[in-house]
C-alpha cells in the first residue's frame, strides 16, 4: 500500500469530503473551520485530484468533488508515520499513550477491549 500524506490544508479539505461524501468548492469552503478564499479551496481540490485522491463530476456550472481514497486508508498511513516518528516504531507504546488519555470514556475503552479480543480470536 502506498503511503498517503496530506499537508494540513489538504487534510482539512479531505476531512470535509469524508464527512459529507461529496461537495462543491463552495460547499467545502463553507464546511471548513478556517476562512479560506474560494481560490485556495479550489487549488487544494485540484492538487488532490492531480494526486488521485479526489475526482469531480460536473453539476450545473460547478463541479462536485468526491474522495477516491477512504479515511481508513489515510488513517492507517498517518498512524504508521506517527508510530515510527514519535513512538520509535512501537505500536505498544502508541497504544499505551492512547489508553492513558483521560478523555476516553468507559464506552470507548470497552469498544477497544472488544476490538482487541476479536483481533486475538478470543470470545467476548
Amino acid at each position: 500500500m502506498d503511503e498517503i500524506y496530506f499537508p494540513p490544508r489538504e487534510l482539512a479539505v479531505m476531512s470535509v469530503l469524508w464527512r459529507l461524501g461529496s461537495a462543491t468548492v463552495a460547499g467545502v469552503r463553507d464546511a471548513l473551520e478556517a476562512d479560506l478564499a474560494y481560490t485556495s479551496v479550489l487549488s487544494a481540490l485540484q492538487t488532490l485530484e492531480e494526486k488521485g485522491y479526489v475526482r469531480h463530476e460536473a453539476e450545473g456550472r460547478a463541479y462536485r468533488y468526491f474522495p477516491t481514497v477512504g479515511a481508513d486508508r489515510a488513517g492507517t498511513s498517518a498512524l504508521a508515520r506517527i508510530r515510527d516518528a514519535i513512538f520509535q516504531g512501537s505500536a505498544e507504546r502508541m497504544f499505551a499513550q492512547m489508553v492513558a488519555d483521560k478523555r476516553l470514556g468507559r464506552k470507548e475503552l470497552e469498544q477497544m477491549r472488544q476490538l482487541l479480543a476479536e483481533r486475538l480470536g478470543e470470545k467476548p
